[in-house]
């Protein structure tokens, strides 16, 4: 296999070859996601994307207090290496732009005007106000802010280039809108931090407060893409549905 393919492509490819050898057959319970990450020797995210991947296909099932199951013996057509380029998944993402962003923040603290802490501050309010997808827009906007206080052409075309993924990558949009389900918005507490470094201007602290903001990013993609709270989430919300419901018939 070529040493290009992405990690979390290899370890799909070498679970859906050994589907469709017959090491696993439909109906069967794949190994735990952590007995997987540890026979791969990969992370919990990398596993989680591979797994999605492989949902995406149909070849397998999570299930709720069970586990992961096969569901299909054959994977569909495999994607041409165009495609495969825009194969990055949401964790993928969120790491390269802890790495970039972290130091873009750091970068910006030295040089950050009083008129682009203005603009944070007035996004700040808008991410607050907002509904969830115009808050997602603020969210963007508040970070290239920063990437363009660092006055770098380089780190702003990359941290734009990063945002843009989101929306490129099926993988990406997947297990974002998965957790966009669970409630993932602007976190309001940690840009906030992030602009008081920037205020103070203080570099460590700002690479600290954006490294830790999307640490808890990753967290929470993680916890969205269980099984097990997914299914919560789904309960939660038929919950809502029958106060509503009884609301309505009183």
């Amino acid at each position: 296999m070529s040493d290009n393919v992405k990690l979390y492509r290899k370890i799909a490819d070498t679970v859906a070859d050994a589907i469709e050898a017959g090491q696993y057959k439909l109906g069967d319970r794949l190994p735990t996601e952590r007995e997987l990450a540890e026979q791969f020797g990969v992370s919990r995210p990398t596993l989680r994307e591979a797994m999605i991947a492989l949902e995406m296909l149909g070849m397998i099932e999570a299930r709720h207090g069970l586990g992961i199951y096969v569901t299909g013996d054959v994977r569909p057509v495999a994607p041409q290496p165009a495609e495969r380029e825009t194969e990055i998944g949401a964790f993928e993402l969120i790491e390269a732009r802890r790495l970039f962003e972290g130091e873009a923040a750091a970068l910006a603290a030295t040089s950050i005007s009083e008129e682009q802490i203005a603009q944070l501050e007035s996004l700040l309010e808008r991410m607050h106000e907002e509904e969830e997808i115009r808050g997602e827009d603020a969210d963007r906007e508040f970070h290239l802010v920063i990437a363009a206080a660092t006055g770098n052409g380089a780190i702003i075309a990359t941290i734009e280039n990063l945002w843009d993924w989101r929306n490129r990558s099926p993988l990406a949009r997947n297990i974002l809108t998965r957790a966009r389900g669970m409630g993932l918005e602007p976190r309001i507490a940690e840009h906030r931090r992030v602009v008081d470094a920037l205020k103070a201007r203080d570099p460590a602290a700002a690479r600290q407060a954006m490294r830790d903001h999307l640490e808890r990013v990753i967290e929470h993609l993680l916890h969205a893409t269980e099984t097990e709270a997914v299914e919560r989430a789904q309960q939660e919300t038929n919950a809502r549905r029958d106060a509503i419901a009884k609301r309505v018939a009183i």
